[in-house]
């Protein structure tokens, strides 16, 4: 039995795909962005929310609090070069070697025949103070528990460069996250304006309450 060409019905129209518009592309990636760097915003907001609660109020210590440490001696080593100038790099030496300081050099003086070194770190402060005459010194260690050195580390106090690029790294991932949420919000129709109303009396009350605290 034959079939005619009519009886033979035509290929599915194939159809076109459709082009995303430039603000859904826009929508697409800010939400890719802000996934992803909102998992790590959300440890360093954690982070200096929980460290900020422990700045504002420092009697906090969850009974770890600070350890002193006083020691008193006579340098084993010469304080003075022979050109009649205090060796504070000899004497820092010892003072790490010999008494166990740590921590970077923060300041260094002498007057007269009396001298200092002062050591800092994250929860950690060291002053060393001698004399270059009799040769003998007072050392004091303060060791801050570990609410200490958080705090410290909030602060970016006595911490070295290294965390400082911490810090810098981890107030960039905040500033994504808050640019790419704000731009989300810029192409949801229905929330944009109750979403910019918000943001607008958000950012009106901040700055009252920073006007109210520098008064």
């Amino acid at each position: 039995m034959s079939t005619s060409s009519t009886d033979i019905p035509p290929p599915p129209a194939t159809k076109k795909p459709s082009k995303r518009s430039s603000g859904q592309e826009t929508l697409k990636w800010s939400r890719l962005v802000h996934v992803y760097t909102s998992m790590i915003a959300f440890l360093v907001i954690l982070f200096f929310g929980l460290t900020g609660i422990t700045l504002n109020h420092p009697s906090w210590t969850f009974g770890d609090g600070v350890n002193t440490i006083t020691s008193q001696g006579v340098l084993a080593v010469e304080p003075v070069t022979p050109t009649g100038q205090v060796d504070f790099l000899t004497i820092s030496e010892f003072a790490r070697n010999e008494l166990g300081v740590s921590g970077a050099v923060s300041s260094f003086d002498a007057t007269g025949h009396q001298g200092e070194i002062s050591y800092r770190k994250a929860g950690y402060s060291a002053d060393l103070v001698f004399d270059t005459d009799t040769k003998t010194f007072d050392l004091t260690i303060e060791q801050q528990g570990w609410v200490g050195v958080l705090n410290d580390l909030h602060k970016g106090r006595d911490t070295g460069s290294s965390w400082k690029w911490v810090i810098d790294i981890a107030a960039g991932f905040l500033v994504v996250v808050s640019l790419t949420g704000l731009l989300m919000q810029f192409f949801l129709k229905r929330r944009r304006t109750s979403a910019y109303v918000s943001a607008g009396i958000g950012a009106f009350l901040l700055v009252m309450l920073i006007v109210q605290t520098v008064r």
